[in-house]
């Protein structure tokens, strides 16, 4: 069990976080799978060149990335005072979000069950 006071633990807790620029999507309308054909293909390129990745990329999923990595871009340069030209993609990852479930009537009577899956889209962003 952790020692000393409740507010001293967060106060620990919180000295160790995570300073470096990201944007995150929540309860994006993209299943996780078809989310990271797309992350997986700008994992640790350059900022500039991710953009022109995911400008071509055919997939639905890149035009939402698109505009997170321009927001997490305008982050950095906002919140941080971050140079755009020497920013590159240090994480993004997705994770599973909640599940619609909807009925498709069938043959007979019966009816199919529809998974309308979301999911959590984070990009991290990094100087180098």
């Amino acid at each position: 069990m952790a020692k000393g006071h409740r507010s001293q633990i967060k106060r620990e807790r919180n000295k160790v976080k995570d300073t470096r620029p990201k944007a995150k999507l929540s309860y994006a309308r993209i299943p996780v799978q078809k989310a990271c054909f797309v992350l997986d293909a700008i994992r640790g390129k350059n900022v500039d060149e991710a953009l022109a990745i995911l400008t071509y990329n055919p997939r639905n999923a890149s035009r939402v990335i698109k505009k997170l990595v321009e927001s997490a871009i305008a982050n950095a340069e906002n919140n941080n005072g971050m140079d755009a030209g020497r920013l590159y993609i240090a994480e993004c990852f997705a994770s599973q979000g909640p599940i619609m479930k909807r009925i498709q009537p069938r043959a007979q009577g019966r009816a199919y069950r529809i998974q309308k899956r979301m999911s959590h889209i984070t990009v991290i962003l990094d100087e180098r």
